[in-house]
C-alpha cells in the first residue's frame, strides 16, 4: 500500500517539528492509539487498535525515526504484530515546508500487511488507512494550532 499527501498546519515548523516528536501529542491523534512511549529519541513502543472492515485487532509495534534533519524532514519504520489478525509494517518519508499561513506537512507512506487482515483486500485495507490519517491530521492541525498560536 501506498499513500502521500499534505496537509498545511497553522503553526511555524519549529512547532510541528516538536509535536511530531511528542508522543503525548502523538497519542492523542492518532486514531485507537492506547499507548505511545518514548523509549529514546528514535524510538518509541506503541499499542493500537484498528478496525478494518469486520476485523478488529490490537497492534504493537515498535517504531524507529531514521534520516533525522531538524526541523525539515525525517523518516518513520515501524512493524507491529496483531496476533492472529495479521501484521503491518512499513514506513513514512515526513517533510516540512514553511508556507504562508503555517507550515506543511507532507509525507509519502510505504506500508505491508498480512495475515488475516490482508485478506480483506488492498481496496478496503486502502480506504480504512486514508480514512485514518484523515483522522490524524485533522487531530494533529487541531492541536498543533492551538500550540502555535
Amino acid at each position: 500500500m501506498e499513500m502521500n499527501g499534505d496537509q498545511l498546519i497553522s503553526a511555524d515548523r519549529q512547532t510541528v517539528w516538536e509535536a511530531l516528536n511528542d508522543p503525548d501529542i502523538l497519542k492523542a491523534c492518532i486514531p485507537g492509539c492506547e499507548s505511545l512511549e518514548k523509549i529514546s529519541d528514535t524510538e518509541l513502543t506503541a499499542t493500537v487498535v484498528v478496525k478494518i472492515g469486520p476485523v478488529k485487532a490490537k497492534f504493537s509495534g515498535d517504531v524507529r525515526l531514521e534520516n533525522l534533519n531538524p526541523p525539515e524532514s525525517y523518516s518513520i519504520v515501524g512493524e507491529g504484530k496483531g496476533g492472529i489478525a495479521g501484521f503491518a509494517k512499513g514506513g513514512a518519508d515526513v517533510t516540512l515546508t514553511e508556507e504562508e499561513g503555517g507550515t506543511k506537512l507532507s509525507y509519502a507512506v510505504n506500508a505491508k500487511v498480512g495475515g488475516k487482515i490482508a485478506q480483506l483486500g488492498s481496496r478496503l485495507i486502502d480506504s480504512t488507512a486514508k480514512k485514518l490519517a484523515g483522522k490524524f491530521f485533522e487531530s494533529f492541525s487541531e492541536i498543533v494550532g492551538k500550540v502555535g498560536e
